[in-house]
């Protein structure tokens, strides 16, 4: 393994995603899996649906 390699990956061990990647990555899973059950869904749908879960929990 170079060096550059290990940085790396020593970075990626130690970032901390922000709240609003870690919602966007929540989003991107959520549209993946429901999307491969069903063509229909889109993301528009996964994010009004996160944005109402989001009004709801407040």
């Amino acid at each position: 393994m170079t060096d550059d390699l290990k940085k790396l990956l020593e970075a990626a061990r130690t970032a901390r995603p922000s709240p609003e990647h870690r919602e966007q990555q929540r989003r991107s899973f959520v549209y993946g899996n429901t999307h491969f059950e069903n063509e229909l869904i889109t993301r528009d749908m996964v994010d009004r649906e996160a944005e109402n879960l989001g009004k709801d929990e407040k």
